[in-house]
Order: structure tokens, then C-alpha cells, then sequence
């Protein structure tokens, strides 16, 4: 006989199971049913390289999660199910070619002193933006957090001309259109402190001429100025094991192990899935799947909705990224200075034309010859991942094409991932020792992640792809991931649509599931 539920959650990514929580909240019996062996996603925590040394699979900054409204109405409960914050002080910093850096504290006058040092206009417009964050911070996390309904926006948006009046509309417009360097250029003098803010865009697809893009470097900068950054004690998958906790307490269920083959349909209308072994699960109230635009098509078929179809196998994905993790004997020796031990994440991007660059060679298919560098220093913050006395490093390597069609260096030959990922990480580990001597010397293991595995390991990842879709404008707000479905819906009757390619996007808010059950369960 078959099983039968309230809710069926095809994935368990964060907003399947912030989805799942707030369905239990409300009375569901909720399944969430995983392909993978681990739950988690894209968030999860593993020894990936020695025991002992525990290394964050992709996300490892949990600030969104930790400041959203999902977390506002569950983080107490969450907290009595083992969820665990360590907060971060030193945010974010770059290092820069002639040997010096900046970096972002949640003290500002820290911050500030730093900017001050390289140009005083800069510091006086940084205090600036500083003290204006918190009312534009208002309209801004609101929009982001809205759901994807005219009114909703139109509501916010007259808030904000009873506040600013029309010209304050207007530039508001105006920025959310803006590029990252449209904006920095007009803002900022130096171009370090350009640079600095420059690389949080390329951990959303917006390079430094992408329009749109302005928001995500000033809501980065502005967040971790005024709020900090906090990661997972002992890892990022602590948000993943207190949902499910949460989700069990409820009576609910979280299978690995356990694919989806195809999303029952009868007359317009999904009554549940089929699973790989044969098994049937009825859903008595909805069906919400937490995969990519393509794999939804692949688990429904045809729709009968020509311009959803269309728009679903046309959604395009972001370059890929390469993940690589370290075990430690300790820190990089950054010649910049001994302070950026104490930064949870050192960038790696010292120019905007340098990562428009990059971005251009990986949009091109090609390896691109000077990569950016995400170097995660979690261990610097919570020493719980690792041996006493030892560290890990977590790198990104951005950008990264899903398929290689060349090398933009003209060295590495390989065009598949199998061959040409350890070429590519040495290139990566280069520009690493080049900024901090002697880190290979440091190293005691090493696991190399590339786009092809990041996707074999969760098909959500495409080519590498780790926010499941460009945020660029015509995939962003109202269009994400098609015009009209933005808020979850979908053609077929009780199937819904959740996760990082559905508004509000990616990062680690849980922002698309939470919308959703707040939908399905009031």
C-alpha cells in the first residue's frame, strides 16, 4: 500500500527544510525525500581530507541564514535542536599586487582607519554609507524578502516615496540597475576599496559590468560593517541537522538514499512521486521539488504551459565554481600582514578589470589564466574543525567553466574536468603562495572539488553553477525563474517549486523555502 503524506519535498537543501519546518510547524507530515547519502545540499560538512579536519562542502557563510525571518520565528526551537553560531569580527578582506591589503571589521572604526590610511574621501563616504545602512537596509532586506507578488513590491516601494519622496525612488532605481563598478566608481576613490567590495559580486554571477549587481557588494560590505559575519560551530551543516531534528520532533521524515524518479501527474493535478525503487508517496496537500529549472521538466514532463516549458529548458546558469580543501599544519603566512590570520574569508581579487576578465574567460569556456581566490579561514574563528593546533583552509576558485572549451593561459590542455582539474588547482595554489609563502609547505591534505563533481554530487549544482542560476536581471525578482512563477507555482495543480531557482534566489536565507510554506500553511 502506499505511503501517504501532507507535504512530499523533492531534495533536502536548506529551503527544502526550512520548507519542511515551518509545513510541521503547522501540522504537515511532511517527507523529504534525497537522492545524495548525506542531506544538506550544497550546505554540509565533512573529513574530506584527514580525520579530525572538517571541511564546509561549498556554503560556509551562514549571516543570511542566521539574520533572516525564517531564523527570527524558528532560531530559538533551532537552538534547542543543537544549532550553533560562532560570531565572526573580521569579516572579509582582500589582498592587493604591491603587497598591502584592507580589510572589513564589524568595528568601524577599525574599518575605517584602514580605508583612511589609503584615501581619506573614501573613509569619510564609508562612515557615510555606514549611517544611512540602517534605512535603507529596511527597503532593501524587504524587497529581497518579499514575495514575488506586484503588490508586495508596490507596497514597499510606496514606503519608501512616503519616506524619500520621488527622487529617492528614483535612485533607488537607479541602483538596483547599476553595476558593481557603475556604483564603486561613482562612489569610491581608491580602487582598493573598489576592489574590495568588487569580489562579493563574483559569488553571485554579477562581474563588475553585470547590471543589476551594484546591490550584492553594497549589502556585503554594509551587513558585515554593521552586523558581522557568523559561521556553524563546527561546520555549516549544524543549520542542516537542527532542521531535520526540528522537522523528526514534528513527525516528520528525512530520507537519504532515496531518488525521485518522476512526479505522479493525473488530470492536471500532482498526487505524489515515484521513487527509484518502485515505491509510490501520495501527497495529500502539495508536492514541492527543490531541483534546477531542467531537472524539474525531466521529473513532470510537458506541463501543457508552452511559456513555462520554454522558459524552464532556457534558464541559464552562472560559470562554476572549484572548491578545494585543505588540512592545515597552520594559517597562511600572508605577506601583507600577520592581521589577516584572524579573517574568516581573504579575497584574492585584486583588480575589477581582472575579474571582469575572469569572468569573460569562463563565460568563453575557457580555464581562465588568473582566477579569483576565496580563501575561507574558518578554523581562524572556530577551532572545533580541526586538531588542536591545525587548521583548514576552504578555497573557491571563481570563476570556473562548466565546460572547457580551453585553457586562456595556453598551458593546460585538457577540455575535460577529470584531467584538468588538478592542472587548474596547482594555478589556483600558485596565486595562493605567491600572496602567502610557504602554505604548500603547510598543507597536510588535500581534496580538489571540481564543477563536474560539484554537480555528480547535486545535479541542483549545473556545470559547477552554485547559486542553481544567473541573478542576472532577466532571471531576477519577478522572472525567477519564469515570468508569473516566481512566488513557487507552478502549472500543475499542488506542484511547487523551491530552492535557490526560485525568487528570492540563492545564499543561504532560506528565503525561497520559507516563502513557499508560508504560502502552502499560512
Amino acid at each position: 500500500m502506499n505511503e501517504a503524506l501532507d507535504g512530499v519535498i523533492i531534495g533536502s537543501g536548506h529551503n527544502s527544510l526550512a520548507c519542511a519546518v515551518h509545513l510541521a510547524s503547522r501540522g504537515w507530515k511532511v517527507g523529504v525525500f534525497e537522492r545524495a547519502s548525506v542531506p544538506g545540499g550544497a550546505v554540509k560538512t565533512g573529513e574530506y581530507t584527514l580525520p579530525g579536519f572538517r571541511h564546509d562542502w561549498a556554503a560556509m557563510n551562514l549571516s543570511l541564514f542566521a539574520g533572516s525571518p525564517f531564523f527570527k520565528e524558528y532560531g530559538e526551537e533551532l537552538i534547542g535542536h543543537g544549532l550553533g553560531f560562532v560570531p565572526v569580527a573580521d569579516c572579509f578582506s582582500s589582498v592587493f599586487d604591491d603587497g598591502s591589503w584592507l580589510g572589513v571589521s564589524n568595528d568601524l572604526e577599525a574599518t575605517a582607519k584602514r580605508i583612511e590610511a589609503i584615501n581619506r574621501e573614501d573613509a569619510k563616504t564609508w562612515r557615510e554609507l555606514t549611517s544611512a545602512f540602517p534605512a535603507r537596509a529596511e527597503t532593501l532586506f524587504g524587497l529581497l524578502g518579499s514575495p514575488a507578488k506586484k503588490r508586495a513590491f508596490a507596497s514597499i516601494l510606496f514606503k519608501e516615496w512616503r519616506r524619500t519622496g520621488t527622487d529617492g525612488v528614483l535612485d533607488l532605481g537607479r541602483f538596483l540597475l547599476a553595476s558593481p563598478r557603475d556604483w564603486l566608481n561613482e562612489t569610491f576613490v581608491s580602487p582598493k576599496v573598489r576592489a574590495l567590495l568588487a569580489a562579493w559580486g563574483m559569488h553571485l554571477d554579477f562581474a563588475p559590468d553585470v547590471a543589476g549587481g551594484a546591490l550584492f557588494p553594497y549589502l556585503e560590505g554594509m551587513a558585515n560593517q554593521a552586523f558581522g559575519m557568523v559561521l556553524g560551530q563546527g561546520g555549516a551543516e549544524t543549520i542542516v541537522k537542527a532542521m531535520i531534528s526540528f522537522i523528526e520532533s514534528r513527525g516528520g521524515v528525512v530520507s537519504c538514499n532515496t531518488g525521485v524518479t518522476r512526479v505522479i501527474v493525473e488530470g492536471g493535478q500532482a498526487r505524489g512521486i515515484e521513487l527509484a525503487d518502485g515505491r509510490q508517496i501520495i501527497a495529500r496537500k502539495a508536492v514541492i521539488a527543490n531541483v534546477a529549472p531542467q531537472a524539474l521538466q525531466k521529473l513532470t514532463g510537458e506541463t501543457g504551459n508552452t511559456r513555462y516549458d520554454t522558459g524552464l529548458s532556457k534558464v541559464a546558469h552562472a560559470p562554476g565554481t572549484m572548491m578545494i580543501h585543505l588540512a592545515m599544519d597552520g594559517l597562511p603566512d600572508w605577506s601583507a600582514g600577520e592581521e589577516l590570520k584572524s579573517f574568516a574569508y581573504v579575497h584574492i581579487a585584486p583588480e575589477l578589470d581582472q575579474m571582469a576578465r575572469v569572468y569573460q574567460q569562463a563565460q568563453a569556456g575557457l580555464l581562465p589564466a588568473e582566477p579569483i581566490i576565496v580563501c575561507g579561514q574558518p578554523t581562524a574563528i572556530d577551532a572545533s574543525r580541526a586538531p588542536e593546533g591545525k587548521h583548514v583552509l576552504w578555497l573557491q576558485v571563481r570563476m570556473a567553466p562548466g565546460k572547457i572549451k580551453g585553457d586562456a593561459a595556453g598551458q593546460i590542455t585538457s577540455t575535460d574536468w577529470e584531467t584538468a582539474a588538478e592542472p587548474f588547482a596547482e594555478r589556483a595554489l600558485d596565486i595562493l603562495e605567491r600572496h602567502a609563502p610557504g602554505t604548500r609547505g603547510k598543507i597536510l591534505g588535500r581534496h580538489i572539488v571540481s564543477p563536474a563533481m560539484l554537480e555528480a554530487d547535486n545535479p541542483n549544482l549545473v556545470g559547477g553553477d552554485q547559486i542553481c542560476g544567473s541573478h542576472h536581471l532577466t532571471q531576477h525578482f519577478m522572472f525567477r525563474p519564469v515570468r508569473g512563477f516566481a512566488d513557487g507555482r507552478t502549472p500543475v495543480g499542488n506542484l511547487f517549486h523551491t530552492g535557490a531557482a526560485v525568487w528570492p534566489g540563492a545564499g543561504t536565507g532560506a528565503g525561497p523555502g520559507y516563502l513557499l510554506a508560508q504560502k502552502l500553511a499560512g
